[in-house]
């Protein structure tokens, strides 16, 4: 529940589709989207700014500057405009987080590159990676992958990363 009504309000979910999504009715879901912004105030004033940045420029920027074309942001149609406005919200948080690990993997590539080891980086997902690593270069790979992870970009709030270990993707985690 927690990361659906997370996930929704900051995707403009409206207090009926809250209440369709969890097991809240519309009053409570309207009462806690109200709550969430008073608790959050920043949050509304970042909504505003991307939609309204996005109106003028006709795109949103990631971190590093990475540009996502709206051409439905000034749309006549209240249906489409809305889901140009949610994207102009969502794609700097997604994109950013995307030029986040893959500056994470160029430099685990580097380090890995740089200190000759055996062990491999065989792919992410979303915001993990996923590594073949061979035993006897496990503890010193360990560290670099989580201090690589958590310094890939300067940011005002910490970048906290688990390493999980296993045999297979589920054992990892």
């Amino acid at each position: 529940n927690a990361k659906t009504v997370n996930f929704g309000i900051i995707y403009g979910v409206s207090a009926f589709g809250l209440s369709n999504q969890t097991t809240l009715n519309r009053s409570e879901a309207k009462e806690l989207i109200d709550t969430y912004y008073k608790t959050y105030p920043k949050l509304r004033t970042y909504i505003d700014n991307q939609i309204h940045f996005a109106r003028e420029h006709g795109y949103v920027e990631t971190i590093l500057g990475r540009r996502r074309y709206l051409q439905d942001i000034n749309s006549r149609n209240a249906v489409v405009r809305g889901a140009a406005e949610r994207n102009a919200v969502n794609a700097p948080i997604q994109g950013s987080a995307a030029d986040i690990i893959k500056l994470a993997m160029i430099n685990i590539y580097k380090r890995f590159e740089k200190e000759n080891f055996t062990s491999k980086m065989l792919l992410q997902v979303h915001d993990e990676l996923v590594f073949d690593v061979y035993k006897k270069e496990l503890e010193i790979i360990k560290p670099i992958i989580k201090h690589e992870m958590e310094n890939a970009y300067k940011l005002v709030v910490p970048l906290d990363v688990e390493v999980g270990i296993g045999e297979n993707w589920l054992e990892a985690h």
